[in-house]
């Protein structure tokens, strides 16, 4: 009796670390094929997406490479399957070429296209594109807004109630094929408002990101933590779909009631997916 009860405890053990493996496999396979959460950790991507930010990141529509394999666990391989190109103005995740760490910007130039930046203006294949000045964006202030080692804190102010508000200066862009979307323009002064002409390589993708003073993207060199360039299409890991939630940074995991009222309003649900301008140029 001792034997078999020996055995049937062994079996159970076995059982438990099988479907603990099973489980494990099957969350990999679905962060890694079809779809995984992100975070967003800063302010690159202002205003069109917050430090607190959990997005959901579709991974099948630009096929698969090495970087669509979740936790960094494949080698670098070149080529991809079923590959497709995203569209300009799609927003995306990659592994940076170099540290392997997860990026999220937008896709501003495809492959044969020549990026320019004068004074800040975005200038593709030698036409400037169409640039339009917003009203003053306000956004309150939280302990997850502006992030850390943000540009941003310049632009704190207070409110006519005594709260403290963002108040950011955005222009709104509008690239070739009409994808339309706003940025956050600082103004003159700054290292990344001129760049190129450069031509993007076959099989890359020039990335920026929304906050355009305050990005390290493919205008910023490596050693600055930027992109060093158009970067490789085997890079993309995936395309952000939506906002699932977003935290104002006043999490206490040991408090249940502060996980529901750190939660922003008015985020959840928000389709990350550029609006798409019909009357803009069409390629």
């Amino acid at each position: 009796m001792a034997k078999k009860k020996k055995a049937a405890d062994e079996g159970s053990w076995g059982k438990l670390v099988r479907d603990i493996v099973v489980i494990l496999l099957l969350v990999l396979g679905i962060h890694s094929c079809v779809a995984k959460p992100f975070y967003i950790p800063s302010d690159s991507m202002m205003p069109t997406l917050r430090n607190g930010d959990q997005l959901i990141v579709s991974k099948y529509p630009y096929g698969w490479s090495y970087a669509s394999v979740s936790f960094h666990l494949a080698p670098k391989v070149k080529g991809r399957l079923f590959g497709t190109l995203p569209k300009r103005g799609d927003i995306v995740v990659l592994e940076h070429p170099v540290t392997r760490i997860d990026y999220i910007k937008r896709v501003i130039g495809l492959p044969g296209d020549t990026i320019e930046l004068r004074q800040g203006a975005l200038i593709i294949n030698g036409k400037p594109i169409r640039r339009e000045v917003q009203p003053m964006l306000s956004i309150p202030v939280d302990a997850n807004l502006p992030g850390p080692d943000s540009n941003l804190f310049r632009f704190v102010t207070r409110d006519a109630n005594g709260r403290a508000v963002l108040e950011l200066p955005v222009v709104r862009e509008t690239l070739p094929g009409g994808a339309t979307f706003d940025t956050i323009d600082m103004g003159p002064g700054y290292v990344t408002d001129d760049y190129g002409p450069i031509e993007v390589p076959a099989d890359h993708l020039f990335l920026m990101g929304d906050n355009r003073d305050g990005s390290a993207d493919s205008r910023v060199p490596v050693y600055a933590k930027g992109l060093g360039g158009p970067v490789p299409f085997d890079v993309i890991a995936g395309r952000a779909e939506f906002i699932s939630f977003s935290t104002d940074g006043s999490v206490k995991w040991y408090n249940p009631l502060s996980w529901f009222t750190a939660l922003r309003s008015g985020r959840a649900g928000t389709d990350l997916r550029p609006a798409r301008d019909a009357g803009a140029d069409r390629e």
